[in-house]
């Protein structure tokens, strides 16, 4: 059985050691949606380092066997997906698919990139569950062609009550290697934010737009 607390604390670690994760309470990160956030977040970094790389692709790979046992594909979520899920798959000898955000606009016209097959139980692979929103877009996806979807796997969610509706909704498993509330622990012991730092970080988290709204404000 893993350890979900140690690697947790483990990933947090890595995410923040190489900057893939940054922490600006007090100087927000403006997001593609317009929103001010506290926290940028870059998996692909990992890809950089590779004892990082290999540390992220063997525990993804325990989560699955844990979490969902036997599958019959790995499928990554486009596109930072597409990286990690391939290094899992490779890991766990399966073969590999990846969803794309919207069909081809030429050729063949796909969405599925990949050989799969009806009724075959696939497990998605993520980088990041921010709202969940494209996760299950590709669910949906893989569901459409006939697949089972045994659920998702990720590096890192924010935590997000939004995503948890959203899983909830779309009758979705999620697993993650970390989480939020396991970075800020890790953050705060190790002193890469302040106390004062982590109760921004919270109201954040447990309402984005209010918060980004207030910030905007102030500015």
């Amino acid at each position: 059985m893993i350890n979900k607390s140690e690697i947790e604390q483990k990933v947090a670690e890595f995410l923040l050691q190489i900057k893939a994760i940054k922490l600006q309470p007090t100087k927000p990160f403006t997001w593609a949606s317009g929103l001010k956030s506290p926290i940028y977040c870059d998996n692909r970094i990992t890809l950089s380092y590779p004892a990082i790389r290999t540390y992220i692709r063997q525990n993804l790979s325990a989560l699955i066997q844990e979490e969902y046992g036997s599958v019959g594909v790995v499928c990554g979520v486009a596109t930072a997906g597409i990286p990690q899920g391939a290094l899992v798959a490779q890991d766990l000898g399966l073969p590999f698919a990846y969803v794309r955000a919207k069909a081809k606009d030429h050729g063949t016209g796909s969405l599925i990139e990949g050989e799969i097959h009806e009724g075959q139980r696939v497990v998605l692979v993520e980088d990041l569950i921010s709202t969940g929103k494209s996760s299950i877009q590709a669910v949906e996806a893989l569901r459409a062609a006939g697949c089972d979807v045994a659920g998702i796997v990720a590096i890192f969610s924010y935590g997000l009550p939004e995503a948890t509706e959203n899983f909830k909704n779309a009758r979705c498993r999620f697993s993650t290697l970390s989480n939020y509330n396991a970075l800020i622990e890790y953050a705060s012991e190790h002193r890469f934010i302040t106390k004062e730092d982590v109760e921004l970080l919270r109201k954040w988290r447990d309402n984005p737009v209010e918060w980004s709204e207030s910030v905007s404000n102030l500015s």
